[in-house]
């Protein structure tokens, strides 16, 4: 093979190489940008499924902590003729029974939100065990009644006031 052919040779494969990898590059670029579109819009269509089951998922919250706070527990719960240990008892239950009931909750709330929301159900729960360890147990329920109600007026706020507060900032943050 003489020099020539080989130059005459490398004078049609050199374009052509040329070619080739521009076309490589450019068809590597195209697909590249297609699959970040297609990320892009599974991202978007996930979160028009997700947004709404997380909104969702935080009125569930606000409405368990209303539903736990100590007032509203006493208004559901207190009937006539309980003594303090039975309603202790009950409203121990009825904070169980929600909390149960709303525990999937967390799988679309923040972690941090969720963490307040354990903390205001133990403050709960604690303000009626520490109440009803100054009352009499087999005296009336209003006497528990009464005395939760006046601590949480003595503290100007319910074991549930912060977790509340957390959870209406981050729902506002969704939009």
């Amino acid at each position: 093979m003489s020099m020539e052919t080989l130059l005459e040779i490398l004078k049609y494969l050199l374009p052509s190489l040329v070619v080739f990898a521009t076309t490589v590059y450019l068809v590597k670029k195209y697909f590249d940008g297609e699959e970040k579109k297609r990320r892009m819009q599974q991202v978007l269509n996930n979160q028009q499924l997700i947004t709404p089951l997380r909104l969702q998922a935080y009125e569930r919250t606000v409405l368990f902590l209303e539903r736990i706070s100590p007032e509203s527990l006493i208004m559901r719960i207190n009937k006539p003729g309980l003594t303090c240990q039975q309603l202790q008892a009950d409203l121990l239950q009825a904070i169980r029974s929600e909390f149960e009931h709303n525990l999937t909750q967390q799988l679309y709330i923040s972690h941090g939100a969720w963490e307040m929301v354990k903390i205001a159900r133990g403050r709960t729960i604690q303000l009626i065990n520490s109440m009803a360890e100054k009352v009499q147990k087999d005296s009336p329920a209003i006497n528990l009644s009464k005395a939760m109600l006046e601590s949480i007026v003595d503290q100007e706020k319910t074991p549930t006031t912060d977790a509340l507060a957390f959870v209406k900032n981050e729902t506002s943050q969704l939009f």
